[in-house]
């Protein structure tokens, strides 16, 4: 048994293939920075609407900007992208020889390009779309009058689909990272697999030769007013693309510690020990003012006396019900449902929830 654990470990231990922990951290590190960077963001764009407005209204474009300079430093210098290179990892071209090129050699170049398309643009697509589908729906909820034309039935289909196409595309990933579990496989995403590639830890060779590269690009010297020009680009663009990897090396657990705080879940906690008691309803009503009767739970619409979709309020009386009950109501009669008070449509407010 004892030479049975021995053998596994020199295996393991000659293994250059990261674990399933590491190359998941690697993925999940830059999935929590553009959450916690959008609500620094949100937060400049809201304590200065003048200035700062333009960030908020394109961030994604902004942010996929700086993703693809940073991305682009790393595969060129590194072989590998930010996170791969923050958990020291590389990629190596799939079904490569034996001896592995060191980082500094760079990808070949079909692989270099894929990898850069695959680590930029598949994000903010799938970033898109999903904020397409989120206005969709809050247009399809929000709607009183049913789709009549071809285009709002195509988009109903597309609402009806994406949640299964969504369940395939992420099935796809899980399928592919139990195989990398089991040993079938030799990537834990099937973009790599798309890219030519696989990831790989760094050696000792490796961390020398970056090492030196960098020392190296330091101490160049140009030798005509071009290669002047050229040096002084591609140094100011690595200078951009370095200290945005420092500020995001140093700042990375801030911003994953951002993105915990500012989660749903601790929404919820947050709310119930900072807000201020919710102030009664108004004491006196009208018994004949209105013709809705409040029911015992507050979930519930007291118009058609089920669960609320879309929680609407009226701000002449505060009462809460769903968008389409008190639209109809406030249509036809210009009044609150509970208390009488004169309403117009004006006074519709929706209500959005932490989650939202």
């Amino acid at each position: 048994m004892a030479e049975v654990g021995a053998h596994v470990t020199a295996a393991s231990a000659g293994d250059d293939r990261p674990s399933i922990f590491e190359a998941v951290a690697q993925d999940s590190l830059m999935a929590a920075l553009k959450p916690a960077l959008q609500h620094l963001v949100k937060v400049l764009a809201e304590s200065n609407p003048g200035r700062c407005g333009f960030l908020w209204r394109w961030f994604d474009e902004i942010y996929v900007l700086l993703d693809l300079l940073l991305q682009q430093h790393y595969l060129a210098r590194c072989s590998a992208s930010f996170s791969e290179n923050f958990y020291s990892l590389k990629r190596i071209p799939t079904g490569g020889g034996r001896r592995q090129p060191l980082a500094t050699a760079g990808l070949p170049k079909s692989q270099h390009w894929k990898s850069l398309l695959l680590l930029v643009l598949v994000p903010y697509l799938k970033g898109k779309i999903e904020k397409l589908v989120s206005s969709l729906r809050e247009e399809d909820e929000y709607s009183i009058h049913p789709p009549s034309s071809s285009w709002k039935r195509f988009y109903k289909a597309f609402l009806a689909a994406y949640p299964f196409v969504n369940m395939t595309w992420e099935g796809w990933f899980l399928i592919q990272q139990l195989c990398y579990i089991l040993g079938k496989a030799q990537h834990h995403s099937p973009m790599l697999r798309l890219a030519g590639v696989r990831l790989v830890r760094l050696t000792a060779e490796d961390i020398q030769a970056l090492e030196t590269k960098l020392a190296g690009a330091t101490s160049g010297e140009a030798h005509s007013i071009k290669t002047q020009m050229q040096s002084a680009v591609r140094k100011a663009l690595g200078g951009i693309a370095f200290s945005l990897s420092t500020g995001l090396s140093v700042s990375v657990f801030f911003l994953q510690f951002l993105d915990w705080w500012y989660s749903s879940e601790n929404q919820e906690t947050i709310k119930s020990l900072t807000a201020l008691p919710t102030p009664p309803p108004p004491v006196h009503l009208d018994d004949g003012a209105g013709s809705a009767v409040l029911p015992k739970l507050k979930t519930v619409c007291p118009l058609c006396r089920k669960i609320r979709v879309n929680a609407t309020a009226l701000s002449t009386s505060g009462f809460v019900f769903c968008y389409r009950c008190a639209y109809n109501y406030v249509k036809t009669h210009q009044r609150c449902p509970i208390t009488g008070y004169a309403t117009e449509l004006q006074h519709l407010v929706k209500l959005y929830s932490p989650e939202s």
